[in-house]
């Protein structure tokens, strides 16, 4: 599955614009994820050192092998990167997953819904998806909150990395913002 066309810049919100990751991020990309409360929900190891983070950043296949990917979320009054969100195509199950994390200081500020309804438009209208889905930890109850605020629908839990998963869908015919 590949998406056609170039889409590492993402969509802009009132306070946010989203694009690629780039090596000049790596700083940014090391502080996000290799903070404990950032990776407490996803499995994912902690991010090693900024080295490591360039090495992600560069090595990062999504945009080539399927035309889309995570965009660093920049907050636009400070030019700073505070997170990411965006798409990740899901081989094993044949899925566009929307996933968003954030740093702590910038939580309950209503961020992760801005940038995710910004994400959900562009790939239901721009990008023409029919469906997004979302995985959570079944202990993540501020991400559940977000993807049933934003009208995801919460499915069956599923095993997604080796762990049980909470599963929510998105349809784009029920999608109305």
């Amino acid at each position: 599955m590949k998406l056609p066309g170039n889409h590492r810049l993402g969509p802009e919100t009132a306070r946010l614009s989203m694009r690629a990751f780039q090596p000049k991020d790596a700083e940014a990309f090391f502080r996000l994820n290799s903070h404990p409360e950032v990776i407490r929900y996803t499995g994912e190891p902690a991010c090693e050192s900024v080295a490591a983070a360039k090495q992600g950043i560069e090595s990062y296949p999504d945009w080539d092998q399927y035309g889309i990917g995570r965009w660093a979320t920049v907050l636009k009054a400070t030019e700073e990167i505070i997170g990411f969100a965006g798409f990740k195509y899901l081989p094993d199950f044949d899925e566009i997953d929307l996933g968003y994390r954030f740093l702590p200081q910038y939580w309950g500020q209503g961020l992760a819904t801005e940038a995710s309804l910004a994400c959900l438009s562009y790939g239901f209208k721009t990008l023409g998806l029919k469906r997004i889905v979302g995985f959570t930890d079944s202990d993540n109850q501020a991400s559940m909150r977000v993807l049933l605020k934003l009208g995801f629908v919460q499915q069956p839990p599923v095993m997604y990395d080796g762990e049980l998963a909470e599963f929510f869908v998105l349809e784009a015919a029920h999608y109305s913002k």
